[in-house]
């Protein structure tokens, strides 16, 4: 009789625990999942304005790149005088000296809330959009103290006073400047920048 060849042996395997030693492994306790990182805080941007009539004039001082971080100066006792000097300008361009003297200031280290910027004839281009949505949004920004200020000189006297004052004499009649010249001096803690015609100013102060 031929051997018969003996037929293998199929094993299964069946899914399931190990039981040999050696082969449990002990949970380990999950880690805590790190955080994920999100968008840092930024700035609060401005609300865009429904009745908006164009792009908005720019602010003196706004939208510069590489300026150093600003510090807040402490106010100068009541007492002191301010430093006064002069840019020489024509009525036509004492506001863009102003705007270039307020964009120096920015650059050494002041503060937008330290800056005052006063004009005697038109109101700055800034001013003129800004009240074109009304005079309570106007000064909300005059009593929130964070930016550049630009007012008329005949508001002196609902302004209260900060570090450094830029005026502008880019119009008005000698007594009309000869009136916003002691009273921007009065409104500036530390300095005094007055904007126009040297030999008019100096007749005037």
């Amino acid at each position: 009789m031929p051997l018969t060849p003996e037929e293998p042996q199929i094993h299964e395997s069946v899914p399931g625990p190990r039981n040999a030693a050696g082969t449990t492994r002990t949970p380990q306790a999950s880690r805590p999942a790190a955080p994920l990182p999100g968008p840092r805080p930024s700035a609060r941007p401005a609300p865009p304005r429904a009745d908006s009539k164009g792009p908005t004039p720019g602010r003196p001082g706004t939208a510069r790149a590489g300026a150093p971080p600003t510090q807040r100066s402490t106010p100068a006792p009541a007492a002191a005088t301010a430093q006064i000097q002069l840019a020489a300008a024509t009525d036509a361009t004492a506001v863009e000296s102003a705007d270039e003297a307020v964009d120096k200031l920015l650059d050494d280290g002041r503060a937008p809330g330290d800056i005052l910027v006063i004009t005697t004839g038109e109101e700055h281009p800034w001013a003129q959009h800004e009240l074109s949505f009304g005079e309570d949004a106007y000064w909300r920004q005059l009593a929130e103290g964070e930016d550049v200020f630009c007012a008329h000189a005949s508001a002196l006297g609902r302004i209260g006073r900060r570090a450094v004052v830029v005026l502008a004499v880019n119009g008005g009649t000698d007594s009309e400047v000869a009136v916003a010249l002691p009273a921007a001096l009065e409104k500036a803690e530390t300095q005094l920048i007055v904007c126009g015609d040297p030999q008019r100013l100096r007749s005037l102060l």
